[in-house]
């Protein structure tokens, strides 16, 4: 990449519409529901009661995907493909917790859906620790490897967003689902598949209207950014997949560690960069804004292609 294109990629200022932010949460929230209608509760005593998959689960979300990225981003460096802002960005996304989406995204993709919940409110609990940890680490250590000058700054996840994201996002529609589920069944079964695809319809709809506004600074970088980002979503795919075959566990889960693994929170990423001061002392950092943003929405697309391949798979479910 020459200097002049990534210092034109830093220079970019990207702005997301608080009101169009809420507003995703809100259909968030909705896509949750609608995913909890399909759940028994007994099959969460299940998850636990066999745990080697939740286990194997957070291990790939916590500790091998922001290893793994950190030289990812390390070989990309030393090619001359991304810039250090953008370096900065893929580690940070990939120390973010999983997303909710991938919960529904699991679903379609007939996936342990018990597990998917399980796994993203064990990472988003986690987050308060692993999510600044990981950046500080790996962050610092491609800096110095790389021989850029400066140390990045300290993260801190406020406690309320936290509390958010497991209990009105995730918590709270899983709850009423459950409870639609198991007290009006009849009415959960009508409702479940209306809402699920009218959830992704909205849901998508929202990411575009969010993104609008920024539709310039994306095009002048998309041929750069689109590439980095599919790799590195590639490779988070990737490792959720192997490393479930490898502890041979069921396809089912397999399905739901390669989804956890390859849709990750990157909207918390985006609260960090954008709105707190965390990251004011830093240069232009455009960079990281970039890859940070189109992966929220190239994580969705890679989402659904992914369940489209597992759907059309004849080998029989565990």
């Amino acid at each position: 990449m020459k200097p002049e294109v990534a210092a034109a990629i830093d220079s970019i200022d990207v702005t997301l519409n608080a009101g169009g932010m809420n507003t995703i949460n809100i259909v968030l929230a909705f896509v949750m529901y609608g995913v909890a209608l399909g759940i028994k509760p007994h099959i969460f005593v299940e998850v636990f009661k066999k745990p080697k998959s939740v286990i194997v689960g957070v291990c790939c979300q916590l500790i091998l995907l922001p290893l793994l990225t950190f030289l990812l981003a390390l070989l990309m460096g030393k090619l001359g493909w991304i810039s250090w802002t953008m370096a900065l960005g893929m580690i940070l996304v990939a120390s973010c917790p999983g997303g909710n989406i991938s919960n529904f995204i699991s679903s379609l993709s007939k996936a342990n859906i018990e597990l998917s919940v399980s796994l993203t409110a064990i990472s988003t609990a986690l987050a308060v620790l692993t999510t600044p940890f990981n950046f500080w680490l790996y962050g610092n250590l491609f800096l110095k490897i790389a021989e850029v000058k400066g140390a990045v700054p300290h993260l801190v996840i406020p406690l309320w967003d936290v509390f958010k994201t497991i209990f009105i996002l995730l918590g709270v529609p899983l709850t009423l689902g459950i409870l639609t589920s198991h007290y009006l069944p009849k009415v959960a079964e009508k409702l479940k598949k209306p809402f699920q695809y009218a959830s992704i319809v909205f849901f998508l709809a929202m990411v575009i209207l969010s993104f609008a506004g920024n539709m310039d600074a994306f095009l002048k970088c998309i041929r750069y950014i689109f590439l980095v980002v599919f790799i590195h979503n590639l490779l988070a795919l990737t490792i959720g997949y192997n490393t479930a075959a490898l502890f041979r566990l069921p396809r089912r889960d397999r399905r739901t560690l390669t989804i956890e693994t390859g849709i990750q929170n990157s909207g918390l990423g985006l609260v960090l960069l954008l709105g707190t001061p965390i990251f004011a002392a830093l240069p232009p950092h455009g960079g990281m804004l970039v890859i940070t943003a189109w992966w929220g929405v190239w994580h969705i697309i890679s989402g659904l292609a992914t369940a489209a391949v597992f759907n059309k798979s004849k080998k029989p479910l565990d």
